[in-house]
């Protein structure tokens, strides 16, 4: 079965950074765009980062954009989310999933799978 796996969460100061991770089993990475989501507490789950299955494209919102710098490793299965300048606003869990979509992959609903996520916490 599918099986997605964040890692790299943690707790860090503003200004600070972190490096997110998501391996990947179960399923034929290199032709799956993948998606970083994050959801802080009593908010709905927001887009923060995307990357097509080739990792040409590169797609972030406007809040991590210029911060966040998403990557992929299709020889390992692994999608990454470098996360620098982090805000006390970055606060959230982080979640990884995994599209067939090849485009319009920023909407939460273009996603067939799902991790478990990762805790970030930023503190000021």
């Amino acid at each position: 079965q599918v099986q997605l796996v964040e890692s790299g969460g943690g707790l860090v100061q503003a200004g600070g950074s972190l490096r997110l991770s998501c391996a990947a089993s179960g399923l034929t990475f290199s032709r799956n765009s993948m998606g970083w989501f994050r959801q802080a507490p009593g908010k709905e789950r927001d887009f923060a980062a995307a990357i097509s299955w080739s990792g040409g494209n590169t797609y972030y919102a406007d809040s991590v954009k210029g911060r966040f710098t998403v990557s992929r490793d299709n020889a390992k299965n692994t999608v990454y989310l470098q996360m620098n300048s982090l805000k006390p606003e970055d606060t959230a869990i982080y979640f990884c999933a995994a599209s067939r979509r090849s485009s319009y992959i920023v909407a939460r609903n273009a996603y067939d799978y799902w991790g478990q996520g990762t805790q970030v916490t930023v503190s000021s």
